[in-house]
């Protein structure tokens, strides 16, 4: 499971670097779907992963304002901000215990630990497929999503 989470992150990383060779409205355009323009996906991508890992361990969530995150220098920074937390959880938990239940604090019901880190793979994959279908819609080549070339 983490070489998906290695995978999303790497695709991640590299719409950043999209993102800097795009114009600032462009970014902050509004736009069918998603969270209505790139700057706003990409921080619920962050902010879901966020929260769900902090779920998972127990943590409150951290309530991220996606409004706040208008430029990608910003977004990138509350990428790296929670990077490592999530990144160091997920290299010293085992992914035993998978259906342990978890009750989030934003929501009524309790999930399946394994069914969860499943969703935010899935979560991220589908919004990154988003970001493809605006950028050709730019008429801009998107990152590439192939699994198959990258060193995870």
């Amino acid at each position: 499971m983490l070489t998906l989470f290695t995978y999303n992150w790497q695709v991640r990383n590299e719409w950043f670097k999209w993102c800097r060779s795009v114009p600032s409205e462009e970014l902050k355009r509004q736009r069918t779907g998603g969270m209505g323009n790139i700057l706003r996906t990409l921080a619920h991508i962050i902010d879901v992963e966020c929260s769900w890992i902090r779920a998972i361990q127990g943590k409150p969530d951290v309530g991220i304002d996606l409004d706040a995150y208008n430029t990608i220098e910003k977004v990138e920074e509350l990428s790296g901000r929670y990077h490592s937390e999530i990144l160091d959880y997920l290299n010293s938990h085992s992914i035993d215990g998978k259906e342990e239940m978890i009750q989030p604090s934003w929501m009524e019901g309790t999930y399946q630990k394994g069914r969860i880190l499943r969703h935010l793979i899935a979560h991220e994959i589908h919004h990154i497929g988003q970001l493809s279908i605006w950028s050709r819609e730019m008429g801009i080549e998107p990152v590439s999503a192939s699994l198959l070339n990258r060193d995870l």
